[in-house]
């Protein structure tokens, strides 16, 4: 049985990660940790977990817990996550991996010298809609792949224009902006069925001049095969702009989505038009949580790993460096260097 603790038990575990940690078979949730110990108390309670703590060290040395999910703001991940392997413990841990690069590199490094694994929260990777378009383009749907294009415009929030900035917007405690909450699972997704990352080239700028953090991000990437994608990641957008498009396209035909919103899957090609539902689970990393349980319980693959993660941060840091310049020069190479 594999007996979970969680550290940081916020919104994305009320309905998207927590339940499913007791629907998965040989899996259940038996702590949760949040530093005010009354909303540790309360989801404790709301969601019939046995024990509660406010400090991370007492979960962590639970002598009943023996996997730990990290489900706070990117800028303590490392630090968590290390404690937890230190202590013998394979962790999940949600994405992005950690603030950057260097800090996902400690925590690999950490959970090879303990020998043990190290999960991500990057569950598109198993979700069906996802692993469908994957599968589309392995069948020859849309022949020869040519190139993938993102378009995300968000509008800000009623705290961001009102000075009442959300952790996300804070890049020491998120990374970046919402750039990396958001493009991270876009570009991971893009790792998964292309492989990593050769190139990037990038724009990162503040439009709205809200907070510190960048709100535009436009970039390209190259992949193997001469594989493309494009990206254009807005958050200063009117409501009336507010879209969320995905395309891949090759030399026989495309398939268009959305990254975020569940819109069918459409494909187009010398054969016409096919439309598939999205399917969104209820608690969204259920597959994900299942692959990880089998495998700490049985053995096997996880198709998200602190490996394939890192990457993914890699990626990201190299997208906004120019913009935060040597503050946050959190990568070995150069601007738009080959990354592998």
């Amino acid at each position: 049985m594999i007996n979970w603790g969680i550290i940081g038990c916020g919104n994305v575990t009320e309905q998207k990660s927590g339940p499913a940690f007791n629907k998965v078979t040989g899996s259940r949730l038996v702590a949760v940790m949040r530093r005010n110990k009354d909303l540790a108390e309360d989801y404790a309670r709301r969601h019939n977990v046995p024990r509660y703590y406010s400090d991370a060290d007492e979960l962590i040395n639970d002598n009943e817990v023996n996997a730990v999910y990290i489900a706070t703001p990117p800028g303590s991940h490392a630090e968590y996550a290390i404690r937890t392997l230190r202590a013998g413990k394979p962790v999940y841990i949600e994405k992005p991996m950690a603030a950057n690069y260097r800090e996902c590199v400690m925590i690999n490094e950490a959970a090879e010298k303990a020998g043990l694994p190290v999960y991500v929260a990057y569950y598109r990777r198993t979700l069906p809609g996802f692993l469908l378009i994957k599968n589309l383009i392995e069948a020859g749907e849309i022949g020869r792949p040519l190139f993938a294009n993102f378009q995300i415009y968000n509008y800000p929030s009623e705290a961001e224009k009102s000075g009442d900035l959300p952790w996300r917007v804070i890049p020491e405690i998120s990374g970046a902006g919402h750039f990396f909450d958001l493009g991270s699972h876009q570009l991971d997704f893009l790792d998964y069925i292309f492989g990593p990352v050769k190139k990037v080239s990038s724009l990162a700028v503040n439009q709205a001049g809200m907070y510190d953090a960048e709100d535009f991000v436009a970039a390209s990437f190259l992949f193997a095969n001469n594989i493309t994608a494009t990206g254009i990641w807005s958050f200063a957008s009117s409501r009336e702009a507010n879209r969320d498009y995905f395309e891949i396209a090759g030399d026989k035909g495309i398939i268009k989505t959305s990254t975020f919103t569940y819109a069918p899957i459409v494909v187009v090609n010398s054969s016409g038009t096919k439309e598939f539902a999205n399917e969104r689970p209820e608690n969204i990393q259920f597959y994900l949580i299942e692959q990880i349980v089998k495998a700490l319980s049985q053995g096997g693959d996880v198709v998200s790993t602190g490996e394939t993660a890192a990457r993914t941060s890699r990626v990201m840091d190299e997208v906004v460096r120019e913009y935060y310049g040597r503050r946050y020069d959190r990568t070995d190479h150069k601007p738009g260097s080959i990354l592998v």
